[in-house]
């Protein structure tokens, strides 16, 4: 009897200190609010595990110490749980992950499917494969998206543009939320600003896609999808400071507005003041600047459903490089040389469900002014796009039809030739380019594993009449978990040099315009394989195979060669191909881990009488990585990041100039510690940046001690004359650059967000 009254009173004893058991009961779900079906529910420490059932209903019984509970799933982020034993259901939503196959694209059709399903192969990041590596803009961002370089195109100023599968920024169509908000002008300047906090996933296309997007989407695109008001967190901030003095500032919050509207609002601002010349050549080694940018989305619903979406953006910067003596007392003069550009610009886009089913109509319009100088030389530019487009979409029985109605009017305006009255030199006409077009696909499905999706677009120029550009993709699907495509696509492009090329502003060089520039036309024959594979122990592995060619016709290159002292512009009296292939690999285990690499293997050449060469600045090889560790006990995630590319062939001055004619082999790596508090709100982020603290050459600005060529003797035909003083008979010229200047850096951030 002692024995029995000793047991129970240290089973009470035991109970009051260690707690009561409970049983919990829940639901997983992810950011969808989808169920997640199978997923691993476990409490650390011990050996109690279940498996959530298909609706994502799981129960397990806990003592009220266990009050953790471990959650993982294939394709999500694993996730600690504090359990709230006062709640009857415990509501548990997972994060995806960016490799998931199962993510919805528009980008390709227009039409909303899985990847996976999409006839036209489309690449999603999201927020957290940014977060791996976190950058004040989206031009960063890409730099470890294989296929996908960000080239700064001007030692002094440092704006750059995307290329795609070796292809220069120019032939990348920038949407924003489907509009071609960043084009012509804002090519160069309009991927800063955009708040990372409004970002939802970015949606990269590689190949023409004009039959969709018109003019410029001829070797590829990138959609930046923002955030709709439901998905968006009620408050979120990020803000991030680099041992360089950069700056960085991100802030989100929504609000409702009655009953039917609902209201996003983003903030980003990003300053760096502090001048730095690591390479001693008198420079700054990194552009300051001075940028904010204000976001605005309101979502208007009726008997539930949205039926008209707005959003506005404003954004201003004032950015500088230039001799590190230079001050705003200097603008424009030939005292101190500095490259000042002041850009101004807002944007307004939307979408009306009309009442009509399956009709919706699509709008934007953006005003883009810059007031810059590039030493002595002044650039005024004015640049305001109006477009809009009538879509509508219909299931068919196998057919899923889309047609649409697009209008796009340009207006542009400089103190260039650009806009010289072709009578009169000295007179100004401003370009007022109307573009209207009609397009149609047809998603057909031929059997229950085979689809067949058939387009056309027709454009009508002003100056070079009707553009055709069909396309045609195939895709089969062998198993659930594989997908084969094949597409064919055409694309053109209409050029304005002075918005697209950088280097025919800045340095020395003449600018040579060899007749009327008539516009660019591809076509691409791409083959791709998608497979992913769950294995036994849960991990999932996806892989991504492309073999690609594109062939131009009309292509405009500027010839840097010809002439060292020109750059000479006009369509080529030949053709020029891009090809290759790439492979993306990304692993995702229950435990947590993820890790993905990609390359990209390519060959592009212009060919003109016979004789084929490498244009400047384009890699060969590209390599891009990136892996994730999660140390779950103590909330950490160690996250590493890199690329690698191979020699690109560099814009020299001449036979004589010393530089290198071709880059070597560079990388620049990344690492980055984050601590993440319970419930995933709060992150306080930091590491290193360009790890093996690499650097273009010391002398990668040709003469920067004499900006202005005072020093430099020219002969008649305006040729260089080599002198004592100037023996290689160079000319100032900054657009010797193929990788950034800025070397290695620590970084430090926080964020937190309110759901």
């Amino acid at each position: 009897m002692k024995k029995l009254l000793s047991y129970i009173l240290i089973s009470c004893l035991y109970s009051i200190a260690f707690g009561q058991e409970s049983v919990v009961r829940g639901v997983v779900t992810d950011d969808n609010n989808t169920p997640v079906p199978f997923a691993a529910i476990q409490i650390p420490g011990t050996s109690k595990g279940v498996l959530s059932s298909e609706n994502g209903k799981f129960s397990i019984t806990a003592l009220t110490h266990e009050n953790q509970l471990k959650i993982t799933s294939v394709g999500f982020e694993p996730l600690v749980y504090h359990i709230n034993f006062s709640e009857e259901i415990q509501v548990i939503e997972l994060e995806r992950l960016e490799s998931s196959f199962e993510e919805v694209v528009v980008s390709g059709t227009l039409n909303a499917v899985s990847r996976m399903e999409s006839p036209v192969l489309v690449e999603i990041y999201t927020p957290q494969f940014f977060k791996r590596n976190p950058t004040p803009n989206v031009f960063e961002a890409l730099q470890n998206v294989n296929g996908v370089r960000p080239q700064v195109n001007c030692n002094v100023c440092n704006t750059g543009d995307i290329h795609i599968n070796g292809l220069e920024g120019p032939y990348t169509m920038v949407l924003l939320d489907g509009m071609p908000i960043v084009s012509g002008l804002s090519t160069v300047y309009g991927l800063s600003g955009i708040p990372n906090a409004m970002i939802e996933r970015i949606e990269i296309v590689k190949g023409p896609a004009s039959s969709l997007y018109g003019s410029e989407a001829v070797g590829g695109l990138i959609n930046i999808i923002t955030k709709t008001t439901a998905k968006a967190p009620k408050l979120s901030f990020d803000v991030m400071q680099s041992s360089w003095g950069e700056t960085n500032f991100d802030l989100g919050f929504k609000k409702s507005i009655g009953e039917n509207i609902q209201a996003l609002s983003g903030v980003n601002y990003f300053r760096y003041g502090n001048p730095i010349d690591k390479n001693g050549d008198n420079f700054t080694d990194l552009t300051l600047q001075n940028r904010i940018s204000l976001f605005q989305k309101l979502d208007f619903n009726a008997k539930g459903k949205s039926v008209l979406n707005l959003a506005g953006r404003y954004f201003y910067e004032d950015r500088w490089g230039g001799e590190m003596q230079w001050e705003p007392k200097y603008r424009g003069g030939d005292e101190v040389y500095g490259e000042s550009i002041y850009t101004r610009r807002w944007e307004i886009l939307g979408k009306y469900q009309l009442p009509i089913k399956n009709l919706s109509l699509t709008f934007s319009y953006n005003d883009h002014e810059q007031n810059s100088f590039y030493g002595d030389m002044p650039f005024m530019a004015t640049q305001r796009i109006g477009f809009s487009q009538l879509l509508w979409q219909n299931q068919l029985k196998k057919h899923q039809l889309t047609t649409g109605l697009a209008v796009r009017n340009t207006f542009y305006d400089d103190n260039t030739t650009a806009t010289a009255s072709a009578s009169d030199p000295d007179l100004n006409q401003p370009q007022n380019t109307f573009l209207p077009g009609i397009f149609i696909q047809d998603e057909i499905s031929l059997a229950e594993k085979i689809k067949l999706l058939a387009g056309y677009r027709f454009d009508y120029h002003p100056d070079h009449k009707g553009i055709h550009t069909p396309r045609i993709a195939l895709k089969m699907s062998p198993t659930p978990q594989q997908t084969l495509r094949l597409n064919f696509g055409t694309g053109f492009r209409v050029v304005n040099i002075f918005t697209e090329d950088h280097a025919a502003l800045t340095g020395a060089r003449d600018v040579i315009i060899v007749n009327q520039l008539n516009p660019e036309r591809s076509q691409n024959v791409n083959l791709n394989y998608m497979a992913k594979v769950i294995t036994s122990d849960k991990s999932f592995l996806g892989l991504d195979f492309t073999a690609f060619y594109t062939h131009f016709n009309n292509r405009i290159t500027p010839d840097y060669e010809t002439n060292a002292q020109q750059i000479i512009y006009r369509n080529l009296e030949g053709f020029a191909v891009s090809k290759g292939i790439s492979a993306n690999i990304d692993l995702n285990t229950a435990s947590g881990f993820t890790a993905s690499a990609g390359a990209t293997l390519m060959e592009n050449t212009i060919t003109e009488d016979g004789i084929s060469r490498r244009p400047l600045l384009t890699e060969r090889f590209q390599g891009v990585w990136s892996a994730s560790l999660p140390i779950t006990k103590q909330h950490l995630k160690i996250d590493y990041t890199g690329n690698l590319y191979s020699p690109m062939k560099l814009p020299v001055l001449g036979e004589a100039d010393p530089r290198p004619e071709n880059s070597p082999w560079w990388s620049i790596q990344n690492i980055q510690l984050t601590w993440q508090s319970n419930g995933k709100t709060f992150e306080i982020y930091g590491g290193i940046k360009n790890l093996l603290n690499f650097t273009p050459p010391a002398n990668s600005i040709a003469r920067s001690f004499d900006p202005f060529d005072r020093k430099v003797d020219f002969a008649a035909d305006g040729s260089v004359i080599p002198t004592a003083s100037n023996p290689y008979a160079l000319t100032f010229d900054p657009s010797y650059v193929f990788a950034p200047n800025q070397g290695i850096r620590g970084f430090f951030g926080l964020r937190w967000s309110l759901k």
